[in-house]
C-alpha cells in the first residue's frame, strides 16, 4: 500500500511541479512528437494519472481484503478516467480565445464627457469608456469646452492624449 501512497503523493509533486515546467515533455525529442499526442504527455495529465492511480489503488488494496491486482485495475481505471478528464479540461481551456487587448486607436468614435475643462488649444481631461471600463485621458481641443460637456473622440494623440471635439445635439 505504501507503493500506491508514494504515487499519490508523487503525482501532486508532479502537479506542482507542472505550474513551472508544463510543456517541456511535449518538446522533448526535437519536436517529433509536435502534435502527435496533443497534450497528452503534459504534465497536469501525466500528475492526474498518477494521483488517482496512487490514491484509488491505496483506497482498494486498504479498504478491502481484494490484494494488490484488484487495487491495480482499480488504480489504472481511476487514473485514466482521471488524465482523460484533465486532458479534455486543458484542451477546452487552451481553444477559448479572448479579444485581443484594446488599444488606444480603438477610442477614435468613442463618446465621453469632460472631467476637467479644456481650454481653447490647451489640455483638460475627458473619461470615456473602453472595453467597459473607464479611462480617463487628457484631451486636446481648438475650441474650449466646459466641464461635463459631452465630446467625441477624434484620434488618438498619444498614449496618454486624445483630441476630442463637442457633441453636437
Amino acid at each position: 500500500m505504501a507503493w500506491f501512497l508514494g504515487l499519490g503523493i508523487g503525482g501532486i509533486v508532479v502537479l506542482l511541479l507542472s505550474l513551472i515546467f508544463d510543456g517541456v515533455l511535449e518538446g522533448l525529442f526535437g519536436g517529433v512528437l509536435d502534435g502527435l499526442l496533443d497534450g497528452l504527455l503534459s504534465l497536469p495529465v501525466i500528475a492526474g494519472f498518477l494521483s488517482m492511480f496512487g490514491f484509488a489503488g491505496a483506497i482498494v488494496w486498504g479498504g478491502t481484503a481484494l490484494g494488490a491486482g484488484p487495487a491495480v485495475v482499480a488504480g489504472l481505471a481511476a487514473g485514466t478516467a482521471a488524465g482523460g478528464a484533465t486532458w479534455r479540461f486543458s484542451r477546452a481551456l487552451m481553444r477559448d480565445r479572448s479579444t485581443p487587448a484594446p488599444r488606444r486607436e480603438d477610442l477614435v468614435g468613442t463618446a465621453g464627457s469632460v472631467v476637467t475643462a479644456i481650454p481653447a488649444d490647451g489640455y483638460g481631461e475627458v473619461l470615456l469608456r473602453q472595453a467597459g471600463h473607464p479611462v480617463k485621458l487628457a484631451a486636446r481641443s481648438g475650441a474650449p469646452i466646459a466641464q461635463g460637456a459631452e465630446v467625441w473622440v477624434e484620434s488618438s494623440l498619444s498614449s496618454t492624449s486624445v483630441a476630442v471635439r463637442p457633441v453636437e445635439r
